[in-house]
């Protein structure tokens, strides 16, 4: 369930976000959200409310589909020269999985592992984080992996290992290594080998420890110890050494699939971004 303060702050997001809209004289707004609203008990009362303090209701879309537009966001920053794709992508409430050769996926899957899911069913309150405490937690994050991955883990092995989103970007920059990007913003990866010391060092730390290590943020380190024994086992259980961090997600990949199809924007049960005209 989202709690009061939290529907406050989605209003308040969406309010703002509409006024930045208007001011810049935008045509539409794709209004979506993700699995922390999604899979809320009181998804619907939250997006009603929303609806009747701002005027738009907000939309959203299947684990799977999230996958989808992710998957084709890294593609189009990438572009073709990175052959076969394995994404992974940490959010707060799912983790997704997408594979292919195309601009979509062949192969797209969304496991209920997101980094405040797991900090908030899984860990304590309050960090330090004991021994067992992160031992149970790995177990369980490795038996849904086991569970969720089979039919990926069958699939051609990738050209291009690549992560997105601000789990994994925030691990790259406290653990992974920043190489030369011919003259662009240095290009983040991160290694399994280097990851892997991290997930006990940040359990001994308090919250606000942790938000003083190296692109760990003040909002975000409470769940960044979750999203490291999240991404430390899935890249373990998918074979990946090394990710490189793809600055592109979600966002993007709405936007470049609403692009692709503005001539043809129809109501689909596949797709439940809703377009709102302002």
């Amino acid at each position: 369930m989202i709690p009061r303060e939290s529907i406050r702050s989605l209003v308040g997001a969406v309010t703002a976000s509409a006024a930045a809209a208007s001011a810049h004289h935008v045509d539409c707004l794709i209004p979506f959200a993700t699995s922390a609203v999604r899979d809320a008990t009181n998804r619907d009362a939250v997006l009603d409310e929303i609806e009747a303090a701002t005027g738009i209701r907000v939309g959203f879309m299947s684990g799977e589909e999230e996958a989808r537009l992710t998957f084709r966001a890294v593609r189009g920053w990438l572009g073709w020269s990175a052959g076969r794709i394995l994404l992974l992508d940490i959010g707060g409430g799912s983790l997704e999985i997408a594979c292919g050769s195309g601009t979509d996926p062949a192969l797209a899957i969304s496991l209920p592992l997101g980094a405040d899911r797991l900090t908030r069913h899984h860990l304590p309150d309050a960090a330090p984080v004991k021994k067992r405490d992160v031992k149970a937690l790995r177990q369980h994050v490795r038996s849904v992996l086991g569970q969720g991955t089979a039919e990926l883990r069958t699939q051609p092995a990738p050209l291009s290992c690549v992560a997105t989103s601000r789990t994994f970007t925030q691990l790259a920059r406290l653990a992974g290594t920043p190489r030369p990007g011919n003259g662009l913003p240095a290009v983040h990866t991160l290694s399994r080998k280097e990851l892997v010391p991290w997930v006990s060092r940040l359990a001994v730390k308090t919250d606000g420890q942790r938000a003083k290590l190296r692109g760990i943020s003040a909002s975000r380190a409470h769940q960044c110890l979750a999203g490291a024994i999240v991404a430390e086992a899935v890249m373990d259980v998918m074979a990946v050494k090394r990710l490189t961090i793809c600055p592109w997600a979600l966002r993007e990949g709405v936007l470049l699939d609403h692009l692709s199809r503005l001539e043809e924007v129809t109501d689909s049960p596949e797709h439940e971004v809703v377009l709102v005209r302002t």
